[in-house]
């Protein structure tokens, strides 16, 4: 079955909590895969006026005495948790299921502020254009169903990764959740190297972002290894080699991304305490 019959053909009340930008992004993929809008209803203080025209379609937004729902997806900022978990608690009952996107928020602390059947789940930016990539643990008693619904919801902004170790999700925070802003330095400081080399700001910046734009997407679509594209690209003794002897020195990419995936890892760590 395809991500949009699975949506359509998906009959649970569906709460969302949070309809910010990767929450906002989620319900947008959710309606275009075919999920009823009557089936949704979004608590958000300061919904955007895109989430209000939802609205009109069927969604409720912030509806009073709700009740339990099949599903809650928690999509708020971590930060912000301590506060809203209490009130999201109206919504768990024996049996909800409850999906969490907040980066550093472990599964425990999920089941002991909601209760309910919790998964989660770490997305990253590119779900707002449909090509994420997230990564999802389940508790144990989540059940196949609850888990086949949570992939169907977590699909519709891109692809979805199935860990059974919690503890490898601090890593993937570190790798995919980052992962686009280490992209984005990729072009701004390309571009900012090529202005160095004497091009115009405006053309390295455009330079930049189709380079790294098209590079991605021919990654995407190719078969081959990233080591094997890079390798294609490389003419022995020309200028890309130039610039990957400093790139692959001892003391190039490779230690200095070591470095970053490590602190990320180690600040995600210290956010779930």
């Amino acid at each position: 079955m395809n991500n949009t019959n699975a949506l359509q053909n998906l009959h649970d009340t569906i709460a969302l909590a949070g309809a910010g930008k990767m929450g906002g992004a989620m319900l947008t993929g959710w309606l275009a895969g075919g999920l009823d809008a009557n089936r949704v209803l979004v608590v958000e203080p300061h919904p955007s006026e895109e989430i209000k025209a939802l609205a009109v379609k069927g969604v409720r937004l912030n509806p009073k005495d709700a009740g339990t729902v099949d599903t809650l997806v928690v999509a708020v900022k971590p930060q912000t948790f301590p506060e809203a978990g209490p009130i999201l608690k109206s919504f768990v009952g024996s049996n909800t299921l409850v999906v969490s996107i907040m980066a550093g928020t472990p599964i425990a602390a999920l089941e002991k502020v909601c209760g309910g059947m919790v998964v989660r789940a770490m997305p990253n930016t590119p779900a707002a254009i449909g090509r994420g990539i997230t990564v999802a643990v389940a508790a144990k008693n989540v059940s196949a169903a609850q888990r086949a619904t949570a992939d169907a919801l977590l699909r519709a902004t891109g692809s979805v990764e199935w860990v059974d170790d919690e503890g490898l999700m601090d890593a993937v925070t570190a790798v995919s959740g980052s992962g686009p802003a280490y992209v984005f330095l990729l072009a701004e400081e390309l571009a900012r190297a090529g202005v160095e080399a004497g091009l115009p700001a405006e053309l390295a910046s455009r330079l930049a972002r189709e380079t790294v734009a098209g590079s991605g997407e021919l990654l995407h679509r190719s078969e081959l290894a990233s080591a094997t594209l890079r390798q294609n690209v490389t003419s022995p003794g020309g200028t890309t080699a130039a610039a990957l002897e400093v790139l692959m020195a001892k003391d190039g990419m490779q230690p200095l991304m070591i470095r970053a995936i490590a602190a990320a890892t180690k600040r995600s760590k210290e956010l779930a305490k």
